[in-house]
């Protein structure tokens, strides 16, 4: 656990540190999409990783046990969009001291947006606007999103291909 661990630290490292070129956009993306959604196609699993500014993760952390209360109390229909979400606060910091925190979705919803602060703002009626502000505030960089498609299983005894 901890490699994997390490790991992600030093890909969030890499990602906040390395220039940003424009990824190609597929012709059949409509032109006015939101670019910072945090959207899954069907059939994989994701990684968000979100970098939060040291003295601010008290209200990130707001934010995320607001959201867990409202996704609760929200109707079965709407439930099902945070069915295996776990969110992880990693020990470590990142090479700027920001709070590393990975969201790991093993089988997101296709075409849902994960940004707590569309599903906070759609699932709770009683929302405070400060809490989003403080929300949006804590954020050292925009979120990362990593779509995982499987590659191994290297806990699994191989199979011999049949002759």
């Amino acid at each position: 656990m901890k490699t994997l661990a390490i790991w992600l630290l030093a890909l969030v490292q890499s990602a906040s540190s390395a220039s940003q070129t424009p990824a190609q956009v597929p012709a059949d993306t409509p032109a006015a999409a939101d670019p910072a959604r945090i959207l899954f196609p069907a059939g994989v699993s994701g990684l968000v990783l979100v970098l939060v500014k040291a003295d601010r993760t008290a209200d990130y952390e707001a934010v995320i046990s607001a959201l867990k209360t409202a996704v609760a109390a929200a109707p079965a229909s709407d439930q099902h969009i945070a069915a295996g979400w776990q969110v992880f606060k990693a020990r470590e910091a990142d090479a700027k001291g920001n709070a590393v925190y990975v969201h790991w979705l093993p089988t997101p919803v296709a075409d849902a947006d994960y940004r707590p602060s569309i599903l906070l703002d759609r699932l709770s009626a009683s929302l405070p606007e400060a809490l989003l502000v403080k929300y949006r505030d804590a954020l050292a960089a925009p979120p990362t999103r990593l779509t995982l498609d499987a590659f191994a299983t290297l806990g699994a005894t191989p199979v011999p291909p049949p002759r």
